[in-house]
């Protein structure tokens, strides 16, 4: 990377942590969806991929030194959310109704991430909410255990990024014209 401005290391900290006091809510409060991401999906929609890449990778080393350690594991989870939500953004996918299809195409190889570490790394169980579901579909023999979990992931997965894309867009929107323009501009 060039020289990095302080209006982008800023924005990247706000990111993180945007990132991590959502984390934290649905930590708390064992939501199903994760809301650890909308600060990431915040920084793909301003400055693009690769500082998206930054915040989300560090809002998951944030997380898991302060309150869940199962958040670590998930670092490459956000990288690809940072990644793909910035190419998503890019494109013009996350505007209008385009959102739900942009949303699904960035989701689904992250949710094949976060399954593959939720079933190789911790069987199904985590800190997270959405294990009470992979555990009920268990229960009811439903089916496997990865494709439980991946059915649970993308379910969930979806939801939260989904409701991520919608806020950020309403929040950038609500933006004054200038203020949009003078963060999206590399100076």
């Amino acid at each position: 990377m060039k020289n990095i401005s302080i209006k982008n290391i800023s924005l990247i900290g706000l990111g993180i942590a945007i990132n991590v006091v959502g984390a934290f809510i649905a930590y708390t409060l064992k939501l199903p969806i994760y809301l650890d991401s909308i600060g990431t999906i915040l920084i793909a929609s301003i400055l693009g991929p690769k500082y998206a890449v930054i915040s989300g990778f560090l809002g998951s080393i944030v997380s898991g030194m302060t309150f869940d350690i199962y958040s670590f594991y998930f670092a490459p989870v956000q990288i690809s959310t940072g990644f793909l939500a910035g190419i998503m953004f890019r494109k013009g996918m996350l505007k209008g109704v385009k959102t739900f299809i942009g949303t699904l195409i960035f989701v689904f190889p992250t949710s094949v991430i976060s399954a593959m570490i939720a079933a190789v790394v911790f069987e199904g169980v985590t800190s997270s909410g959405s294990s009470y579901i992979v555990q009920a579909l268990e229960v009811l023999s439903i089916g496997n255990l990865f494709s439980n979990i991946f059915l649970t992931q993308i379910v969930t997965d979806y939801a939260d990024k989904l409701l991520g894309v919608i806020l950020v867009n309403l929040g950038v929107n609500a933006m004054p014209k200038s203020l949009r323009i003078s963060l999206t501009t590399n100076k």
